[in-house]
């Protein structure tokens, strides 16, 4: 299913719902306005039914209005890696890849039915295909996101971190103004994932403020309650080092040029650099305006192909910010 098929069955699941849906399509607004996701975009472009979308969701309950949650999902429609192809056979089962997005759309049908008071929820879906083609985004390009960071590609099977960035820029954006705010990135992003906490667990990692309030430990929590399970895992200040390029010609390295299982802290270093290529370093715990924000790794919980979906992190996130709040 590629974004222009994505953004019909979006559009029909909540036709007549409380969700308001509207979509960017138009290239010279993605490339504009969502750079490092039209970058990745580039080599799919040419061939419509490939092209790539960014889909928002905004729900709104009656009453007033005392949480809003932003939530940005990864939306591979399919990943060949792109330049840095995926060789040796690990391409098969890419399709699903799209799992953070199809989790952020999952869980606002749920608000559809279940209509909350007093919660605004918005969504931004990240879909785009990593293709592999004559204007493929190549390792060495420095890419200016919309935080206005240069970020220089080290490989471009780190695509999911790029579509990303810049959604959650336009939410930090939309953050400042409202009412108790939390931003939170749900991605099938890493392999690491994987390979440190096993094929069952979804992982979730606060920022300063997000660990403040405890909100990894009351998400695991939630999720204990309706076999939906999380580990912890902490963002370090060498997960920051990491991604700060050390170039004159760019402020944030992209990824390194190894698979994220043969680096070192491979799932925590890519929330550090979705936090500096968003302007989200700028909202930290020392900071005049300080913003909430957590990020999902469900590489290893979403399911693997052939296998079905298991729609994590839908039922834990229900249960936080639904359930428990009512």
């Amino acid at each position: 299913m590629a974004a222009p098929r994505v953004e019909e069955y979006v559009r029909e699941a909540f036709q007549g719902s409380p969700v308001q849906v509207s979509v960017v399509s138009d290239s010279d607004t993605l490339n504009k306005e969502y750079p490092l996701l039209g970058a990745v975009n580039r080599a799919a472009d040419s061939v419509p039914r490939h092209k790539g979308r960014v889909i928002f969701l905004d729900y709104t309950g009656s009453g007033n209005i005392t949480k809003t949650l932003f939530l940005v999902g990864k939306g591979i429609t399919y990943d060949t890696g792109g330049a840095d192809i995926k060789a040796g056979g690990v391409m098969a089962g890419m399709s699903r890849d799209k799992g953070g997005a199809s989790a952020v759309a999952g869980f606002m049908k749920v608000l559809s039915i279940l209509k909350p008071e007093n919660l605004r929820v918005v969504g931004g879906l990240s879909m785009v295909r990593n293709s592999v083609g004559e204007e493929s985004y190549v390792a060495d390009e420095v890419i200016t996101s919309r935080a206005g960071k240069r970020v220089r590609v080290g490989n471009t099977d780190a695509e999911g971190r790029m579509v990303m960035a810049d959604v959650l820029c336009r939410m930090k954006e939309m953050a400042v103004d409202a009412v108790n705010p939390h931003l939170m990135t749900i991605a099938t992003l890493t392999g690491h994932a994987v390979r440190a906490m096993g094929p069952a667990y979804s992982i979730i990692m606060d920022n300063g403020p997000a660990r403040q309030r405890n909100t990894a430990q009351n998400i695991q929590s939630a999720g204990d309650k309706c076999g939906d399970p999380f580990e912890i895992s902490t963002i370090r200040r060498e997960d920051y080092e990491f991604h700060t390029d050390t170039s004159d010609y760019a402020d944030v390295l992209q990824c390194n040029n190894q698979a994220s299982t043969m680096t070192n802290r491979g799932h925590q270093g890519p929330s550090a650099f979705l936090i500096l290529a968003s302007g989200m370093d700028k909202h930290g715990i020392d900071s005049s305006q300080p913003l909430p924000y957590s990020h999902l790794d469900i590489a290893g919980s979403a399911g693997s192909y052939p296998d079905i979906p298991t729609a994590a992190p839908i039922l834990a996130l229900i249960s936080h910010f639904v359930l428990d709040q009512a």
